[in-house]
């Protein structure tokens, strides 16, 4: 029997991919772990069971903030919120206690949403730039690394063609006897090194070098589409935005326009005049409703903001994950075959081992986002 204040959703299972969430205005919602698709609706265990997207709904808050310069920076507030930047933040004063929407965790998703000074000038930079800048070092990184390895791969090379070259010179060769069968042998151990070593670098190529290449260039594409998606709900926002704020004006200007007609009647009573104030309070009555559709139009390209935000932050979140697993692995492939190419030396391998071991992307971002956040409170509607 299901308690009084519980659902059959409520104590049904999640699916093991799926995790639930609380939004800023209390609701519940629902993220697929595996590819990051958000829902309201909870998802059932029940296979084929429907799901509404989040973005199919207009009822988030939104936001992030919008880059333009000094000059151009636009503040303007309210009772109850404030701009920046063409996003509309909660003023401190009236906010209500913001949830995370993914506690304990450090998520890029809830502490990227205002502006933060540029350090290599004097403008600023949004939040999802401080990520994507993040994600553009990290493929430098990988891009060096394999560079790193390619050197090495030259270097196994030109070693095992200088043993071989040294196996095949007849020095000694006249030495009888167990000594020359000794000799002999230790001569046909340099060939035998020089072959080991040419392995080594083989695998090291095709093992290591080129799954780092490979995944940079999909990398590389992936930061593009981000990027420029983005990007493009930016300026959207700032249209909107800006469309408020000329619909916002014009209703000042037709409400000056009817207290002015409606000062005239007081002085002078006319037809002409009373004609004029019907004109004028149509007018103004058409232009706060250009004012409402506006407000409507920008909040939910916030709103719209807000969500594919969210959405590519953890995208982000996911390459970055997957990133630093795919070197760690790869690396720690480095030394196993370092191990077994040299096992004499192994002692100098067992300190990278025993980092690689410790390698932890969560305590990793934690640390990043320590650093480098720029803000954990997130938009909300505009208010008029």
């Amino acid at each position: 029997m299901v308690p009084n204040n519980q659902t059959v959703a409520d104590i049904d299972p999640l699916p093991p991919q799926w995790r639930c969430y609380m939004s800023p205005q209390g609701r519940r919602y629902y993220v697929n772990t595996t590819n990051n698709e958000t829902t309201w609706e909870r998802p059932s265990s029940t296979p084929g069971t429907p799901k509404m997207s989040l973005r199919h709904k207009n009822s988030l808050p939104a936001g992030t903030a919008i880059y333009l310069s000094p000059s151009e920076l636009s503040i303007s507030s309210t009772s109850s919120s404030f701009v920046i930047n063409c996003v509309t933040f909660p003023s401190l004063a009236c906010m209500p206690e913001q949830q995370l929407l993914k506690p304990n965790e450090w998520s890029y998703c809830d502490y990227f949403w205002t502006d933060k000074k540029d350090p290599q000038g004097n403008g600023c930079i949004t939040g999802f730039e401080v990520l994507l800048q993040k994600q553009l070092k990290g493929k430098q990184m990988q891009k060096e690394m394999a560079e790193f390895i390619r050197e090495r791969i030259k270097i196994e090379e030109e070693y095992a063609k200088n043993l071989s070259k040294l196996s095949q010179i007849p020095l000694a060769s006249q030495e009888e006897g167990t000594l020359g069968e000794a000799w002999a042998q230790l001569k046909k151990s340099l060939a035998d090194e020089a072959e080991v070593h040419l392995k080594f670098s083989s695998k090291l190529q095709s093992e290591v070098e080129k799954p780092f290449l490979t995944f940079r260039e999909n990398f590389k594409k992936d930061m593009k589409r981000f990027d420029h998606h983005i990007a493009d709900l930016r300026k959207q926002l700032v249209g909107r935005y800006a469309a408020v704020e000329k619909a916002r004006k014009a209703l000042a200007d037709r409400q000056k326009e009817l207290e002015l007609k409606t000062q005239q009647l007081e002085i002078k009573l006319s037809n002409k005049i009373e004609e004029d104030i019907k004109k004028a309070r149509r007018k103004s009555t058409q232009a706060g409703d250009d004012l409402m559709r506006c407000v409507d139009l920008y909040n939910q390209s916030q709103s719209k903001w807000f969500e594919e935000m969210v959405t590519t932050s953890l995208e982000l979140e996911r390459l970055e994950l997957e990133r630093v697993e795919m070197i760690r692995q790869h690396l720690c492939q480095y030394t196993t075959l370092r191990h077994e190419t040299d096992m004499f030396n192994q002692s100098t391998m067992e300190p990278v081992d025993q980092l690689l071991q410790c390698v932890d992307p969560a305590k990793d971002r934690e640390l990043w986002v320590r650093e480098n956040k720029t803000g954990e409170i997130r938009p909300v509607d505009i208010e008029i």
